[in-house]
C-alpha cells in the first residue's frame, strides 16, 4: 500500500492563518523598546546595554532616573520635557559626546546629576543655568579640558562637585567662586601642574580637596587661604618637591593630609588644635632626616602613617632607614644644638 506524502510547510502562511497566542507575546519581546516606563511610577531605572534613545513616556511623577551602562549617545533638548518632579538624573557609563543647552530647563527641581564615564569634551555654557537647586554634580570620567565660569555662575547650593579623571591642565582664577556652598571637590587625576592664585577662591565652606594623581610640581604659599573649612587634604601622587613655608597655617580644622608619593624631603604641618589627631601620610618621598624633620615627626608620631617605603634619603648616617624608626629614636646631637644647626654627619 503506498502511503501519501506528508504535505510540506508553505512558506507563506496561508489566509486567516492565525498566530498561536505564545508566539505572538515571544515577537512582542523581541520588538519591544528595551526599558519600557512603568504607568505610575516614580523611579526608572535602564542599564540595558542596547538602549540607544532616551525613553519617552515617563509618568510626569517621576522623581528619579537611572539610564545608565547603555549606547545612549544623544539626548534631544526635550528629553526631559514633562517631568516637572524629577529631582534625580544618573547618566553614567554612555556614549554621551554633548549635551543640549536646553537640557535642563524642564527639571529646576533636578538635585542631583550623574553624568560619569561619558564622552564629553565640552558643555554649552548655559547648561545649569536653571538649576538653582542642584547640589551634587559629577562629570568625573570625561573629556573636558576646560572650565567655564558660566557653568558654575548659578550653583549656589552645590555641594558635591566630581571633576576627577579629566583632561584638565588649569583651574582658572575664582572660576569656583560662586559655588559658596561647595564642601567636596574632586580634581584627582587630571594634568594640573600649579594652581593659578585664587583657584579655590569662594570656596569657604569646603571641607574636602582631592588633588590627587596629578602634575602638581609646586604650590604657592597662598593656596589655601581661601579654604579655612578644609578638613581633608589629598596630594598624594604628584611632584611636589618643596612646600611653601606657611602654606598650612590657614588649615586650623585639617584631620587628614595626604603627601605619599611625591618628592618632599622636608615637611611643614598645619597648626594644631583641639580635636582628634591629624591623620598623616607621608610614605613614598626622599625625606632629609636632619634635625628639623626629626622634631616635627615626633610631634606627630601618634598619628603618622607609614609603609615600608618612608625611608630617609639622608643624611648618609640614616640613609635606607625607616622614618618612623628614625623619628622615635631622636638624634642626641639634634637636642644638644643650642643654634638649631644640624650636627655633622659621622
Amino acid at each position: 500500500m503506498t502511503m501519501a506524502a506528508c504535505p510540506q510547510p508553505s512558506a507563506v502562511m496561508p489566509p486567516g492563518w492565525i498566530l498561536p497566542p505564545l508566539l505572538l507575546a515571544l515577537l512582542a519581546v523581541g520588538h519591544a523598546t528595551p526599558c519600557s516606563p512603568r504607568p505610575n511610577a516614580t523611579r526608572f531605572v535602564c542599564t540595558e546595554p542596547t538602549l540607544s534613545t532616551f525613553p519617552k513616556g515617563l509618568p510626569t511623577a517621576t522623581v528619579a532616573i537611572s539610564v545608565e551602562f547603555t549606547a545612549l549617545a544623544t539626548l534631544l533638548p526635550t528629553a526631559l520635557a514633562g517631568l516637572p518632579r524629577l529631582q534625580e538624573l544618573h547618566l553614567s557609563s554612555n556614549l554621551l559626546t554633548t549635551l543640549p543647552e536646553p537640557l535642563l530647563r524642564p527639571v529646576p527641581t533636578l538635585r542631583i546629576l550623574d553624568l560619569t564615564d561619558n564622552l564629553l569634551a565640552d558643555l554649552p555654557a548655559g547648561i545649569f543655568t536653571t538649576a538653582h537647586h542642584l547640589q551634587h554634580l559629577a562629570l568625573r570620567g570625561n573629556q573636558l579640558q576646560v572650565l567655564k565660569p558660566s557653568w558654575f555662575q548659578q550653583l549656589l547650593q552645590l555641594q558635591w562637585l566630581d571633576l576627577a579623571a579629566n583632561g584638565l591642565a588649569e583651574v582658572p582664577s575664582e572660576v569656583f567662586h560662586p559655588l559658596s556652598a561647595l564642601r567636596n571637590l574632586d580634581l584627582s587625576h587630571n594634568r594640573l601642574a600649579t594652581l593659578a592664585p585664587g583657584a579655590l577662591a569662594g570656596l569657604r565652606a569646603l571641607e574636602q580637596l582631592d588633588l590627587e594623581g596629578n602634575h602638581l610640581g609646586m604650590l604657592l604659599p597662598a593656596t589655601f587661604l581661601p579654604v579655612p573649612s578644609l578638613r581633608l587634604l589629598f596630594l598624594q601622587d604628584n611632584k611636589l618637591q618643596a612646600l611653601p613655608a606657611g602654606i598650612f597655617l590657614p588649615l586650623r580644622h585639617l584631620r587628614a593630609l595626604d603627601l605619599a608619593r611625591n618628592q618632599l624631603q622636608a615637611l611643614e604641618l598645619p597648626p594644631r588644635s583641639p580635636g582628634p589627631p591629624l591623620d598623616l601620610d607621608i610614605s613614598g618621598n626622599p625625606w632629609d632626616c636632619e634635625c628639623q624633620l626629626l622634631e616635627v615627626l615626633q610631634q606627630v608620631a601618634p598619628q603618622l602613617v607609614t609603609a615600608r617605603d618612608t625611608l630617609c634619603a639622608s643624611p648618609p648616617r640614616y640613609r635606607g632607614r625607616e622614618v618612623a624608626e628614625v623619628s622615635q629614636a631622636g638624634d642626641k646631637g639634634c637636642a644638644t644644638q643650642g643654634d638649631g644647626q644640624n650636627p655633622p654627619d659621622p
